[in-house]
């Protein structure tokens, strides 16, 4: 399980890795953004054409590959929010908020629909 820093860690550790690299110049937003969907895109391909009780059964072998292509979206995704300067655990606990208001338990529970259909 990570720590409540485990994401401020990630975001240095991935910051280094760029600049031993020298590639910050290629990390800009519009490229980042890109990578990110295409990295989707990849865990994507992993489901396609599966049945949603074997896409929950996966095996050992498909659930590592799941775990790296999950991995390269958050790498991505922190890296992202880095050069943004966009603090990754706050947006998500305000979006939280805000969701919570969109669904409220007594409207939402059991049901799928977008918030301005329940």
């Amino acid at each position: 399980m990570s720590t409540p820093d485990s994401l401020l860690m990630l975001r240095d550790a991935l910051r280094a890795f760029a600049a031993e690299r020298d590639w910050e110049r290629f990390h800009t937003p519009k490229n980042l953004a890109m990578a990110l969907s295409g990295e989707a895109g990849e865990v994507i391909e992993h489901f396609q054409w599966l049945t949603p009780e074997a896409s929950a059964a996966l095996s050992t072998e498909q659930r590592e590959a799941v775990a790296l292509e999950l991995a390269d979206v958050l790498l991505y995704l922190v890296r992202l929010a880095d050069v943004l300067d966009i603090d990754l655990a706050d947006a998500s606990h305000r979006k939280l908020a805000i969701n919570t208001t969109r669904y409220p338990v007594e409207k939402a529970r059991g049901r799928h629909e977008k918030y301005d259909k329940l």
